[in-house]
């Protein structure tokens, strides 16, 4: 029986981020192998000219995505067959955004396997990896990011080299303190705006155009006009974020004011019960915490 070859790049985790990523690989030509829990998203990957992995001890490729939420399912997903898959010389690139010490320990614990790590967050949302425009922060060694340039730039417009592992995510912590405290200030201006009988649509015109405009508030203008905040990217990873942006500063000596109070802000909206809708939801509690006055 002839083996199967294997795949260029195989995806883990096909969530809004990870489903549009295999999606663009593949319609660039590479062979893309994808695995995910959730049957549907797999299907749309299939769909599009992917190859399925039953779990992942079946993964075979030298280069695999991990788009996985978080540090702690990237664990679960290595435990669950993953990281015997992976052979001496792939590259496991880290798309999620986790902390920088995060990526050492993983680094550390591939090395005897021979396995290279990158980290790789993204920014650009739901809309950025579906159109293949995202930014990617990459932290690693040089010959490796070499290695996965090409899919890279299937799935992104700017490919940036940070520096040594870790610094793309310390890039994308920095990404997050602008983008969190940005749609928080959105939600309040909107929030008064509409309280003195301003239109959204207007407003969001008006304030697009000079110095306010801003690409969270592009990205975002059709929630704040529908009202519909199904995730994109949701509250619960923007706190996350933003507790590993301010556990990164509190190690460098970095106090940051602004972030702690938008941090608070977004953990009395997850507490609200709002954890699972898109960041850009925060408008949500600052609209609440006006009827309350």
């Amino acid at each position: 029986m002839m083996t199967a070859p294997r795949a260029d790049v195989a995806v883990i985790g096909l969530g809004a981020i990870g489903l549009p990523v295999a999606i663009n690989a593949a319609m660039a030509g590479f062979r893309v192998q994808v695995w995910n829990r959730n049957a549907p998203r797999t299907a749309a990957a299939v769909h599009a000219g992917a190859i399925l992995a039953d779990s992942p001890s079946d993964i075979d490729a030298p280069i695999v995505l991990s788009v996985l939420p978080d540090a702690s399912q990237l664990d679960e997903v290595l435990t669950a067959g993953l990281e015997t898959a992976l052979r001496h010389g792939d590259v496991l690139v880290v798309m999620s955004t986790v902390s920088p010490a995060a990526m050492t320990r993983l680094a550390a614990r591939l090395a005897a396997a021979g396995v290279h790590v990158v980290d790789a967050p993204v920014s650009g949302g739901d809309v950025g990896a579906q159109q293949g425009t995202l930014s990617i922060m990459v932290g690693g060694a040089a010959e490796d990011l070499e290695r996965c340039r090409s899919v890279l730039e299937s799935i992104g417009s700017r490919i940036e080299h940070m520096g040594a592992l870790g610094t793309g995510q310390m890039a994308k912590a920095c990404n997050q303190v602008i983008v969190g405290a940005t749609l928080a200030a959105i939600g309040e201006a909107l929030t008064i705006g509409r309280a003195a009988g301003l239109r959204t649509d207007q407003l969001l015109d008006v304030l697009g155009a000079g110095m306010a405009g801003s690409r969270a508030m592009e990205i975002k203008r059709e929630k704040y006009l529908s009202g519909d905040f199904t995730p994109g990217g949701s509250s619960a990873n923007q706190l996350k974020d933003l507790r590993i942006a301010l556990d990164a500063a509190s190690s460098l000596g970095c106090p940051l004011p602004l972030t702690s109070v938008v941090t608070g802000l977004y953990e009395r909206h997850a507490d609200s019960g709002r954890a699972d809708l898109d960041h850009s939801a925060i408008v949500l509690t600052a609209e609440e915490g006006r009827l309350q006055n």
